[in-house]
């Protein structure tokens, strides 16, 4: 096995995304999907009347997503995480006023009903929050699947009361958790309360404050909290290596985009991804029907030299068996495999020793081929 390359792993340690690089790709992605919207345009016969035509004579660019796309060298988690995660954005993804929120609430339903027709509740927000209902009468009243159904297709963004958030893929099922479009975001509705010094007693509750009152935030807290997570992004991870991130649409700008674009790749390196830069392969931005741009690719393509097989190591092909004789009768064949496993075990082999020389010339091989492939991809940017 070849030595350790210390100074190499440094410098992944090191690594950021250069923010032109960024700004190049989303300059370079936005217009192929404008172009190739207008030709879309253009060439069908059959118009949908829903479709919104801009001035330029394309469709409506809207609703069409941007992705980022990082690829890691190990998987994040070794299990699926139906709860996910959030980064606060510069540009939020939700600002649409006409997009309908439920929020789903722990018990009592009423309390919080009542905190957001409040008067301190914002009326923009809560204009938009469309239902209350809470974990009770969710079970109750959607437990049957068209039920279920309704729910989903009736609003386009859910909230979910972090403290019964887990609880909810067995209350609503695989209408909403079979994808990511519309699982519940967790929010923080409760008051926070200081922490009781002494070990095994309870905070202190404020003056009338009665056993059985609503642990509810102010409406002010509360608006803030949904504010913050309409307007951040989701990251649903999973047992893989690639995941793959709404950071904007095609009608922004593509200084928004590398923006969020750079937020995001940041915090989901440094929180989620286990040994940060160093397990992360690739990073590229794309469209729904387009190919990715790369913004950011590593020189390493493994995590550690053990991940690395040397040829004398690598496991040897499984010797096929002799087929058996059909003329042959099968007495005569139990006889031959008694024969052989009476027989002297033979010794094992040994192992050929490894060459240094030749993993060492493939290695740079594989170096060398691909930084010929991100100079050919940065010249048909730059082009």
């Amino acid at each position: 096995m070849p030595p350790k390359k210390e100074v190499v792993a440094a410098a992944q340690g090191d690594a950021h995304i250069d923010p032109d690089q960024t700004l190049k790709a989303s300059k370079a992605l936005l217009s192929h999907i404008k172009k190739a919207s207008k030709q879309k345009s253009e060439t069908s016969e059959k118009k949908n009347i829903l479709d919104e035509i801009e001035d330029d004579g394309s469709l409506t660019l809207a609703e069409t997503p941007v992705w980022m796309t990082l690829t890691t060298k190990r998987h994040i988690v070794d299990t699926n995480r139906l709860k996910p995660a959030k980064i606060p954005l510069p540009h939020p993804l939700h600002t649409n006023t006409h997009e309908s929120i439920c929020l789903i609430t722990a018990d009592p339903q009423r309390a919080y009903k009542d905190i957001v027709a409040s008067e301190e509740f914002p009326a923009e927000l809560r204009s938009r929050i469309t239902r209350v209902i809470g974990y009770t009468k969710l079970r109750a009243k959607f437990r049957q699947y068209e039920a279920q159904r309704q729910l989903y297709a009736s609003h386009d963004i859910f909230l979910g009361d972090d403290r019964i958030v887990n609880r909810l893929p067995k209350a609503l099922g695989k209408t909403f958790y079979k994808t990511t479009a519309k699982r519940p975001i967790p929010v923080v509705l409760r008051q926070s309360r200081p922490k009781a010094k002494a070990k095994g007693k309870r905070a202190p509750k404020r003056k009338g404050e009665e056993e059985e009152e609503v642990n509810a935030a102010s409406p002010k807290e509360i608006a803030a909290e949904i504010q913050k997570a309409i307007g951040s992004a989701l990251v649903a991870l999973s047992p893989s290596t690639n995941t793959a991130i709404k950071v904007g649409y095609a009608s922004w700008n593509p200084e928004q985009i590398a923006e969020n674009v750079q937020v995001i790749a940041a915090a989901l390196v440094e929180k989620h991804v286990p040994k940060k830069w160093s397990n992360v392969k690739s990073i590229y931005i794309k469209g729904s029907e387009t190919t990715a741009l790369p913004i950011w690719q590593t020189d390493e393509l493994w995590l550690d030299e053990k991940d690395v097989i040397a040829d004398s190591e690598a496991p040897q092909p499984i010797e096929q068996a002799e087929k058996a004789n059909v003329g042959k009768k099968r007495k005569a064949l139990d006889a031959g495999k008694e024969m052989t496993r009476k027989g002297p075990l033979s010794k094992k082999q040994k192992l050929p020793e490894s060459n240094d020389d030749t993993l060492l010339k493939q290695i740079a091989e594989t170096k060398s081929k691909l930084r010929k492939q991100k100079e050919k991809a940065k010249k048909a940017l730059d082009d």
